[in-house]
């Protein structure tokens, strides 16, 4: 990454290493909100994921935002919906038509941030002066993915072209958590056993399979050659004791790796 912190570039594909062999979905963002900060400039960062209300909707945090904040709940109601609010991110994301381009709160709200209910609540709950949001690609509600924070000057334009980069790494973890949470609701506890045979990128494949993808849509997915996509369905073939795609998400369905699609 050009311009960014020293070895941002092998962080980002140790993050990325990690997230693909990590089996379970509540791990994944954690392990991203750990890395995250140092790769674009920040001190502390918040992720939220999901349908967003001041209200509702579950949020994480890194290691240095979890140091400055504590317990969520002792953080107040109030300071929470400020938090939650997503200000100037919210109002920006949601106008027609947004690029979804990280930003910085002082760039968006101008002279208006220093002077902002949300300025004043970071600075006194996690000791902060600015933020960067890094939206979640592909999503629609507004304040959907990560806002870094960092104390002293704003961020940088290398800082934001950094976070930019790291976009689709964020699409393809929350992608694999997707994907995890699937396979976790529909296995069975009794078929457990025959789920660990399978590596994490044979179960992420099985599941693109049940989603009738084509060899090279699933690699396009996943960015891997169509050859090794190849092998990774011949692993399932061999494992699941079957010879073609079908009896594949057949068999997967009937020992409970995937849910039976009813109706189809």
């Amino acid at each position: 990454m050009t311009g960014g912190p020293a070895g941002a570039y092998e962080r980002m594909l140790a993050v990325a290493v990690a997230a693909l062999h990590e089996r379970d979905p509540e791990r994944l963002w954690p392990l991203v909100a750990a890395a995250l900060p140092g790769l674009c400039g920040g001190e502390a960062l918040i992720y939220k994921l999901g349908e967003w209300t001041d209200r509702t909707g579950s949020m994480g945090f890194s290691p240095g935002a979890a140091a400055h904040l504590g317990r969520i709940d002792d953080i107040g109601d109030e300071s929470m919906a400020v938090l939650r609010r997503g200000y100037p991110f919210a109002d920006h994301y949601a106008t027609a038509g947004a690029v979804r381009r990280p930003g910085t709160a002082h760039r968006m709200a101008g002279r208006g941030w220093a002077r902002s209910r949300t300025a004043g609540t970071i600075s006194r709950l996690m000791d902060a002066d600015h933020v960067l949001a890094i939206p979640l690609p592909g999503t629609t509600t507004p304040v959907t993915g990560c806002l870094v924070y960092r104390a002293g000057a704003d961020f940088t334009e290398d800082h934001v072209r950094a976070a930019e980069q790291v976009q689709p790494l964020l699409a393809g973890v929350e992608q694999q958590r997707q994907l995890l949470e699937r396979l976790r609701a529909t296995t069975a506890p009794a078929e457990a056993t025959a789920d660990s045979r399978l590596t994490p990128r044979q179960v992420t494949v099985l599941l693109l399979l049940a989603d009738a993808l084509t060899a090279s849509a699933i690699a396009h997915r996943l960015g891997i050659s169509v050859r090794t996509v190849h092998k990774h369905v011949e692993g399932l073939y061999r494992k699941l004791g079957t010879r073609d795609r079908v009896s594949t998400v057949l068999r997967a369905q009937e020992i409970g790796l995937l849910p039976r699609r009813v109706g189809r």
